[in-house]
Parts: structure tokens; sequence; C-alpha cells
């Protein structure tokens, strides 16, 4: 038997099974969904009630939701942006029986492959971003089904601060990375595939003083650290500068690796200190 619900009743549904205020979405399209999804909280910071999509899109401009059954095959998702109607909730229709609910919410040019709910994948093409991540198994049967998603960052930070001027010949720069991941698994938000080279390019302009560049991976484990080669490049592609570092990073921390690039020794000197971030739950400085 197929069951249909009035938007008002979806409504109550929601704020009856939330045991903290939800973000109510803006439009659902009901019909025989039995299966409600919404962003209700990030960072354990919970929207108030009747809050707009808005509130969701600071911390992330993509989501992306995917329904796994319980042999682990991915049987529905979606994918909204910012400006999408809906940003922030989704419904589907599932035939009764236990389920994975993967949410992720992230900022990356393009959406990642969910296919698989144990290596979620980005890639060059897709961009990396700061990540967030809530992941749920519930049971479907014979009453709709509203998962109020608590999504937390799952990813590590490298911040690239090169504090002498950017030479004239140089229009890029380049950084490649290994020792964590652009994979993770759903059910623990940790890396997988660890020997995946991350690569990112930014283009940049001559003469700028003190640029940052911000550098983001998955770690297999709570603590870990990553190879990072970083190299200045001009419009024919050849390298001006090249320098590689170690770099130690903490889980859903932000590791600022600060100094001269272009005018400073081949090596780096490390001194590390710990700080408070107020988004993140920490910050380790590097200089170099």
């Amino acid at each position: 038997m197929k069951l249909k619900l009035s938007p008002f009743l979806v409504l109550l549904l929601i704020i009856f099974f939330s045991c903290e205020h939800p973000t109510i979405p803006e439009s659902l399209e009901t019909g025989d969904d039995n299966l409600f999804v919404h962003v209700a909280r990030v960072e354990h910071v919970p929207f108030p009630a009747f809050t707009t999509r808005a509130s969701v899109s600071q911390a992330f401009s993509r989501l992306s939701i995917a329904i796994y059954d319980s042999d682990g095959t991915r049987v529905d998702f979606s994918n909204k942006s910012k400006d999408d109607k809906g940003f922030g909730s989704a419904s589907f229709h599932v035939p009764e029986g236990k389920y994975q609910v993967v949410v992720i919410g992230h900022s990356a040019k393009q959406n990642p492959t969910t296919t698989n709910a144990n290596k979620i994948q980005f890639t060059k093409a897709t961009g990396y971003s700061d990540t967030f991540l809530h992941s749920e198994f519930v049971e479907v049967a014979d009453t709709p089904v509203v998962v109020s998603a608590d999504v937390e960052r799952i990813v590590s930070m490298c911040r690239v601060v090169l504090t002498d001027t950017i030479p004239e010949n140089v229009t890029k720069l380049h950084f490649e990375y290994t020792g964590g991941s652009s994979y993770f698994d759903a059910s623990t938000g940790l890396a997988v595939a660890s020997k995946v080279v991350q690569q990112v390019d930014f283009d940049v302009e001559a003469g700028r003083d003190s640029t940052a560049y911000d550098l983001y991976t998955f770690l297999p484990d709570d603590e870990g650290s990553i190879h990072l080669k970083a190299i200045a490049k001009d419009d024919e592609d050849n390298t001006v500068s090249q320098r590689e570092f170690d770099v130690p990073l903490k889980r859903r921390q932000i590791t600022k690796l600060s100094g001269p690039f272009f005018t400073g020794a081949s090596g780096s000197t490390i001194t590390i200190v710990i700080s408070v971030d107020d988004e993140w739950e920490g910050e380790t400085i590097i200089n170099f």
C-alpha cells in the first residue's frame, strides 16, 4: 500500500522526530516518498527552527545524499547546489528495509562519486574542499522515516602561506601531496586508498605578497602527515622554484605552513605552535 503525505504532515513528522530544532525544508515533493533527509545541524550547532537554506550554504555550497541498501548497493541519490530549490533536504521512495543514509556537505567544483559507501571519491577534476559528513542506518517500514542530519567536518587542511613576493615570471603554483587521500569511508569518515597523489593548481598574480593556498585531505587516522611538493611554474609550464615539506596534520584541524618560498632556503625549519581556531578544532603553525 502506497503512503501519501501532505506537506503539512511531513513538517509535523520532521518536528516530532527531531530531538533538536530542525531546519525546515522550504519545499518537499512528497508524493509517495517515505524517507526524508534534511540537514539539521552543522558541527553540533542547530539551526533555528524556521531558518532559510542560506544558513546551510554558509557552511558548504553542495550537498550529496546517497541511500544504500543492506547489501551496500546504492539505490538512490540526490545532488544539489546552494542555488537549487530545497537545498539542505531531499526525499526518497524506497521499499521497506534497512538502509544506510549518507549526507555529504562540501564546496568542491563537482560532486564526489558515491557509488560505493566504503569509497566516496573526490578527484582533481571535482576539486577538494572543506567536507562534512553524516552517516546513519535506518529501517523503513509502514511509517515514513525522517533523518535529521548532524554533519561533522572530516577533513584536515594544510594552509600554505607564502610570505614573499611572487616573481614576474611565475603564473601558476602546483601542489601535489601524498599521505592522506581524496577517498573516504562514509561509515567512519576516515581515508581509504592512502597512496593517492592529490594535485591542486592555483593561478597566481605576479607582484602579490603574502598569498595563501588551502589544501584539503582525508587522513586514515586522527593524526598523520603528508609529503608536500610545491612547484612554481611560468606560463610555459617550466619549473621556476620548487620546495618539499613533510607536514604533520590532525583531523579536523588546520596546519599553517608559512614562510618565504622564493627567497628562502631549499630546506625547511619546522617550529610547531598549537593555537585555537573558532571554526576548526585547532591550528598548527609551521614556519619554514
